[in-house]
């Protein structure tokens, strides 16, 4: 394993999608995300975190120390269990060392320098942990974990439109609705999506907290790579053309930083190349970096 993150980033992820829906809203008939006031999109951070996880797991396999701790129907509590039965920690007895106490205050969980190795076992197992932090005090409790990598919601550099479609199924679930209809089988449904809608997302990695959780340069790599391309093993009917259009890195030279974040993101300009009509691909927007204006200590990284 190579040594954790010692410098402090900041990066800027631009993102597109065309005829599709980037990150519906469950509690509003999954219409895409949309800022009620100003009409821009939204792409939840919850949202972008889970493509990484996902690219994560099929780049590794789920294999220590890429595991993914919080991923499709996984049982947390379960997870947490296994750590302190790997370290031989039984959570039904008093605890071994005595300054852990003479008795299991609670039974089943553990206490202690107990949740300090628990929590020290997962972070060095578990990618997203280490990443993106876990509340862990669940079940058995391994404590709580901060992580360094942060990501903002996204939001489309315009408003967006939010379109309706209704849609046909030649086919019915179920026996009585197929005689309800006399045979013609079909279900009526709806669908919504957005012409096209480029998005911008910024991120943060912290030095102290990678120290903390064992975040290090592989680590890094791994999350640069799966930012680029989490999109390529995401597709859906729904979704439509998405993909990562630019990458862009800021890397200070101290782990405090040498740099306010706001001095690094106002550098990168995005600006439509004709306002008389409305966007309908990457191309229409030109993307600019004020270079000139980089701090002293800050290094400028592009992907893609």
């Amino acid at each position: 394993m190579s040594e954790a993150v010692k410098n402090r980033f900041d990066f800027v992820l631009l993102f597109d999608v065309k005829d599709g829906n980037p990150n519906g809203d469950p509690d509003a008939g999954n219409l895409p995300r949309v800022d009620a006031e100003s009409g821009h999109g939204l792409v939840t951070d919850v949202c972008l975190k889970r493509k990484v996880r996902n690219y994560v797991l099929f780049k590794e396999g789920d294999q220590s120390p890429y595991r993914i701790f919080i991923k499709e129907k996984g049982i947390l509590n379960q997870a947490i269990q296994q750590a302190y039965d790997r370290l031989g920690i039984n959570l039904d007895e008093p605890p071994r060392d005595a300054k852990d106490g003479t008795k299991r205050n609670k039974k089943g969980q553990g206490q202690g320098s107990e949740i300090d190795r628990a929590r020290t076992f997962l972070c060095e197992n578990y990618y997203d942990i280490r990443a993106f932090g876990a509340v862990l005090s669940t079940g058995a409790n391994a404590g709580q974990v901060r992580g360094p990598v942060q990501l903002t919601f996204a939001r489309s550099i315009d408003p967006v439109v939010a379109i309706e479609h209704t849609i046909t199924r030649m086919a019915v679930t179920t026996e009585d609705e197929a005689l309800e209809q006399g045979g013609d089988n079909r279900t009526m449904g709806r669908k919504s999506t957005i012409p096209y809608g480029l998005y911008r997302a910024f991120g943060f990695v912290s030095a102290p907290l990678a120290q903390q959780t064992g975040f290090n340069e592989d680590d890094l790599e791994v999350f640069w790579e799966s930012l680029v391309n989490m999109f390529e093993h995401d597709r859906s009917a729904a979704r439509g053309l998405m993909g990562t259009r630019k990458l862009i890195i800021f890397r200070h030279d101290s782990h405090l930083g040498n740099a306010p974040v706001q001095q690094l993101f106002e550098t990168v300009m995005i600006k439509r190349k004709d306002d008389a009509k409305p966007a309908r691909d990457f191309s229409d927007y030109e993307v600019t970096i004020a270079k000139d204006r980089m701090p002293e200590g800050v290094t400028l990284i592009e992907r893609l």
